[in-house]
């Protein structure tokens, strides 16, 4: 009776074992896809099991070249700056004039000419310069008959009329003869200019009768014919 059990139990486990060698299970391979992973599984079988070891690949490294955004800065290269573009500016000369002045003598006996260099940038400004020059002389011989204490007011152009205003001191006055110098020289210095017709003297802006007190002033004086 136990040979009969023993034989049956045996039986039993050999039937177990083949059916258990009949049916192996097999896993097949899982993949994952995620973000830029992928997952294989590898199946080993070792001594009558199955072991599932998950194996993950690298993500392929994306070689495409990234175009640059818009709104990015280029960088700028600037020239090395070896010319200037500014302009320098430009002032107007002043025209300068050779011109006939007239002094006196020491002892006031005649009149006497010289020659004087004026500098000017305006039509009024060249006969202030032509008065200045009858105030001064570069020779000792020759004396201005017009002190420099003779102050020049304004000086007035217009359609050929010349109006000079002075102030004068008493210091600058002269006896007779030396104010109809004066007056001589003064006619002769400017109608030199061909463009002045007529002169007219004032003094502290009125006509006065008499410039120091000996001659008749005319107003105004007229180019001779």
């Amino acid at each position: 009776m136990n040979k009969k059990i023993w034989i049956a139990a045996l039986l039993v486990t050999v039937m177990a074992v083949a059916a258990g060698c009949g049916s192996k299970p097999t896993a097949a391979p899982n993949q994952t896809q995620g973000a830029g992973t992928e997952t294989e599984t590898n199946v080993t079988e070792v001594e009558g099991e199955t072991i599932t070891e998950p194996v993950t690949a690298e993500p392929e490294e994306n070689t495409t070249p990234t175009e640059p955004t818009e709104g990015s800065s280029e960088e700028t290269t600037t020239p090395p700056s070896g010319t200037s573009t500014e302009t320098p500016a430009t002032s107007e000369g002043n025209e300068k004039k050779t011109i006939t002045v007239f002094y006196t003598d020491e002892e006031e006996l005649e009149l006497h000419k010289a020659s004087a260099e004026i500098s000017y940038a305006s039509e009024d400004a060249k006969y202030k310069a032509a008065f200045e020059s009858l105030q001064q002389s570069k020779d000792n011989k020759l004396v201005p008959l017009w002190a420099k204490e003779i102050e020049l007011k304004s000086v007035q152009f217009k359609d050929g009329a010349l109006t000079l205003d002075i102030h004068m001191p008493d210091t600058a006055r002269l006896g007779a003869g030396g104010e109809s110098y004066a007056l001589d020289a003064l006619k002769q210095t400017f109608f030199q200019f061909d463009e002045v017709k007529s002169l007219d003297l004032l003094v502290d802006g009125q006509q006065s009768e008499s410039l120091m007190g000996h001659v008749d002033l005319e107003h105004p004086m007229t180019r001779p014919e």
